[in-house]
């Protein structure tokens, strides 16, 4: 199979689909690598590096589309993209479709078929390609935060660790799973207060044994987060439902209870946020304020440490390149259910329930579609 990896367009976004090691590994298994010249300089890896590992280099993403069976991308296509994309061609990446009406009918019409990277699950129901992503954002969640309370950045002036005399921080974290457990672990580990909230109360008995004592654990209904709020310098939104929009769990009236520059930091941005006044933001303009209250909603955080981000998304999204390379479409899909889990979009058809349900759209279970293909 060809593969496709074009240098990603998203604004401040240094991630690449694939490292050096990966591509050796697809060129073992008898595939061609197209990289787009470039692609990995964001990440620290050059051209040489993916030559040496058996890519070629091409000049543009219109060749790397044109040519490609299989593109594998770290975010979703870019209106720019939108009219390379082939009836088809699998389309392998973080969609985030429920947050963007936009790429949802885009990809629609282009007769591709679109593998979410954010809705492939395991028996267990964990997430495997969210992880690695959602434990780098949480604990840039706490960095970023930490920042935005500086009173240079329009915060309250508060260090989160405190000092002796001086109490630290209350950091209020909406969401107990990996992204807000992360979050937790590196708050705590500064010496702020941090409450974790969440309504799966076995996982916050989880959270109970293994945080710190500076960690309370609380269960979350919109009268605890109210009373939270009224103390919180630093809120970190952290609640995910699997290829749905997120729920809106602070709403504009609820900023009226918290203190003048305190900061909110919503994670859930790419599933359409879960504050009421998150708006997406970039890494070259990351905040604005909204009734006294800083907001922070960059849509790819990782994408800012893609030294790091790139090695931990490739090192779970590889296993996934190799099977559909080696099966194909839609043989790979019917053979490996954690992967069909990920099938969001194909050949026209809405065939995840959750998409459908936001945008009131036809559903196709994705049985019937892989099954006429197969045939």
């Amino acid at each position: 199979m060809i593969i496709g990896v074009p240098k990603e367009i998203k604004e401040a976004e240094y991630r690449v689909s694939v490292v050096p090691a990966g591509i050796e590994q697809l060129r073992k298994a008898g595939h061609r690598v197209l990289v787009e010249s470039a692609a990995g300089l964001g990440s620290g890896i050059s051209d040489s590096e993916f030559v040496d590992a058996g890519a070629e280099i091409v000049p543009t993403p219109e060749y790397v589309f044109e040519h490609a069976e299989l593109i594998v991308k770290v975010k979703e296509p870019q209106p720019e993209e939108y009219g390379m994309i082939r009836p088809g061609q699998m389309i392998f990446t973080y969609f985030h479709f429920a947050a963007c009406r936009e790429l949802v009918d885009a990809m629609l019409a282009s007769g591709c078929i679109c593998i979410a990277y954010e809705t492939i699950q395991l028996p267990d129901c964990s997430l495997p390609l969210l992880t690695p992503m959602s434990e780098v954002a949480g604990r840039m969640a706490i960095q970023e935060g930490a920042k935005y309370l500086e009173r240079p950045m329009e915060g309250r002036g508060i260090l989160l660790a405190g000092v002796p005399g001086v109490p630290p921080a209350q950091v209020v974290i909406l969401g107990g799973g990996i992204v807000g457990g992360n979050a937790a672990k590196i708050a705590a580990g500064i010496g702020a207060s941090v409450t974790i909230m969440d309504v799966n109360l076995e996982r916050l008995r989880y959270l109970d044994d293994v945080m710190p004592k500076n960690v309370t654990t609380l269960y979350s209904n919109t009268y605890t987060i109210r009373q939270k709020l009224r103390d919180a310098d630093l809120v970190i939104g952290a609640v995910l439902l699997r290829g749905a929009r997120a729920p809106i769990l602070v709403t504009r009236e609820m900023l009226k209870l918290m203190k003048p520059g305190a900061v909110m930091v919503d994670v859930a941005v790419d599933q359409g946020g879960c504050f009421e006044t998150t708006r997406p933001t970039t890494h070259s303009h990351p905040t604005y304020i909204v009734d006294g209250i800083v907001h922070y909603a960059v849509t790819n955080m990782p994408g800012a440490v893609a030294g790091t981000s790139t090695f931990a998304l490739t090192n779970e999204t590889l296993p996934y390149v190799l099977h559909i390379a080696e099966k194909g479409y839609p043989d790979a899909l019917m053979d490996n259910q954690a992967l069909k889990a990920g099938l969001n979009i194909a050949q026209g058809k809405v065939v995840l329930k959750q998409i459908a349900e936001q945008f009131d759209l036809m559903y196709t279970p994705p049985e019937e579609v892989l099954s006429i293909h197969r045939g």
